[in-house]
């Protein structure tokens, strides 16, 4: 590394720092290709003591962010993006001092994801090269490449074994990356609402949001940084998802009783349902605060997943013989129709198959998917006997 620059952001424990790999070793993809120098945004809370061992990794989901607890106005990177919805942390009633994580205790560690869009190099960072953003020249990232990533950043902070990692949806996936891939460096591996391959439903519905994306005449081909946003077809893209992480019962809650005014023109169907008034809400609400790139990016690394091949073992019980010193908690949402709760079943039976102590906990919720960043009373006494409180 040839530098590193912090700020301190909001106020408490909160501290975001940029992190810059060095430009004599730019770090190498799994497909081979060359991508560097890269910057890490993360952010921090609590205290690493002198043994080192005390530190959490959390993996955020798909459109999340390093800051995950406190107040933080801005972020370095992220510009008009960082909006009021994103200023408290996304995991804020479960990180502090004597919450579920707690600070005191534990030296708390978040990044944005590699090919993001909130301070970390992404597809609308600047290409040192060109002077202008990567665009549609900013590669294929994997799983692996985001987890090896934040690996570096780990060695840079000199925590050569975490006590835990934790992760919920996309960032679950994102904790077996590393448990397997990296076994002797975690003892404690926590996936929330997660699988441990990409099922036939979440192919079709990511399938669909890179198509409403890529469908968008804005697009073109991920070079649009000079002219229009693709804003429709990233809205489309969050509303084939949101249907997946909200449970009805509770959209249908949020929706208003009435048809609102959208901006959104429909030549020939009038909208009818408040229910559609919601989604457009929700569409139009994220275009304002993520990148139709880097959702695309993610998106596609969520895809590729495949756990097996990218560790380099032959069969899930090869890759997971290699954890019997872990000890795992996994999460279901009964009402989860993203992450279904019997794939969670499937990755304890795989865990038990091959003597790797587990314990699965089913979170009964109206909430769905989304459960995991709202109620945190739900999980709050799982996580902290776990972690050893």
């Amino acid at each position: 590394m040839t530098g590193h620059s912090e700020k301190v952001c909001g106020v408490g424990l909160i501290e975001t720092r940029l992190h810059t790999f060095a430009e004599d070793k730019p770090m190498r993809l799994g497909n081979g290709e060359v991508l560097g120098p890269i910057t890490l945004a993360y952010e921090t809370h609590g205290e690493l003591n002198e043994k080192r061992d005390n530190a959490i990794l959390l993996f955020h989901a798909l459109s999340g962010s390093h800051h995950v607890a406190g107040f933080t106005e801005s972020v370095p990177g992220a510009g008009e993006r960082w909006t009021s919805e994103c200023q408290v942390g996304w995991w804020d009633d479960f990180v502090g001092p004597d919450k579920a994580i707690d600070t005191r205790r534990f030296y708390v560690i978040c990044a944005n994801y590699l090919g993001g869009c909130y301070g970390s190099t992404g597809p609308s960072s600047l290409d040192p090269a060109t002077g202008k953003p990567y665009g549609s020249s900013f590669p294929h990232v994997s799983v692996a490449d985001v987890v090896d990533s934040q690996m570096q950043l780990l060695d840079h902070l000199k925590i050569e074994k975490l006590h835990a990692v934790i992760g919920a949806s996309l960032g679950g996936m994102m904790c077996l990356s590393l448990a397997t891939r990296y076994p002797q460096r975690v003892d404690v591996v926590v996936p929330i609402a997660a699988s441990i391959e990409v099922k036939p439903l979440q192919r079709i519905h990511n399938f669909e949001q890179i198509c409403a994306i890529e469908h968008d005449p804005h697009f073109c081909g991920g070079d649009y940084y000079e002219g229009p946003s693709p804003d429709r077809g990233l809205a489309l893209a969050r509303m084939i998802s949101h249907k997946t992480y909200v449970s009805l019962y509770t959209m249908q809650d949020r929706a208003r009783q009435e048809v609102l005014p959208t901006e959104d023109k429909f030549s020939w169907y009038p909208l009818a349902n408040p229910l559609e008034s919601y989604m457009l809400y929700q569409g139009h609400k994220f275009i304002e605060r993520f990148d139709a790139n880097s959702f695309l990016r993610i998106v596609d690394f969520w895809q590729r997943f495949d756990l097996v091949a990218e560790s380099g073992a032959e069969s899930m019980d090869e890759l997971f013989a290699r954890c019997r010193e872990q000890n795992y908690l996994i999460f279901s949402i009964d009402s989860d129709v993203c992450f279904y709760p019997e794939w969670q079943e499937e990755m304890a039976s795989v865990l038990k198959q091959v003597g790797v102590r587990n314990m699965r906990i089913t979170v009964h919720s109206e909430k769905g998917h989304d459960s995991f960043l709202l109620e945190p009373e739900l999980f709050t006494p799982h996580l902290a006997y776990i972690l050893g409180r």
